[in-house]
């Protein structure tokens, strides 16, 4: 990966929209150089899709839980939790980390009424889980605007 690929990385998720020609022009290159470099780098899996950045309070999902999970720690256990979070549509991420906790979710949902009912209804009759702490999210300071792509 050269310079010219990761401004075009730049320039993506800057602007997902960007049609070839504006890309390649921002990029300096010409449209078809400029193409062959973004399958290429769809094809090897360094570009994995393309989203839109929806407002949470426009789809009535304005509240958000950073929620800390305490899983057994058996194999069994720990795969069936992983397993029943993706059918958790109010889970929007989701991670496995080392040491304690065992597990970071990113919950959001319409109030708090809405987490308390997710909260008995599902998080705490998961297979395998031992504990449930929830911090309330007050404002998200820094908003995820793509990786830094420094050579």
């Amino acid at each position: 990966m050269d310079e010219i690929d990761r401004n075009i990385l730049r320039e993506l998720q800057a602007d997902g929209r960007l049609t070839i020609q504006e890309l390649a022009q921002r990029v300096g290159l010409t449209s078809s150089p400029c193409m062959r470099r973004v399958r290429q780098l769809e094809q090897d899996g360094v570009i994995r899709g393309y989203r839109a950045v929806i407002d949470p309070e426009a789809v009535g999902r304005g509240f958000e839980v950073l929620v800390s999970v305490e899983v057994r720690r058996d194999r069994e256990a720990v795969e069936a939790f992983e397993a029943a979070l993706q059918d958790i549509p109010d889970v929007v991420e989701a991670y496995r980390l080392f040491g304690s906790p065992g597990c970071l979710l990113r919950i959001a949902v319409a109030d708090l009424t809405s987490y308390e009912r997710l909260w008995i209804e599902r998080l705490t009759t998961l297979s395998g889980v031992t504990e449930v702490n929830s911090q309330i999210v007050m404002k998200r300071i820094k908003e995820p605007k793509g990786l830094p792509v420094d050579g």
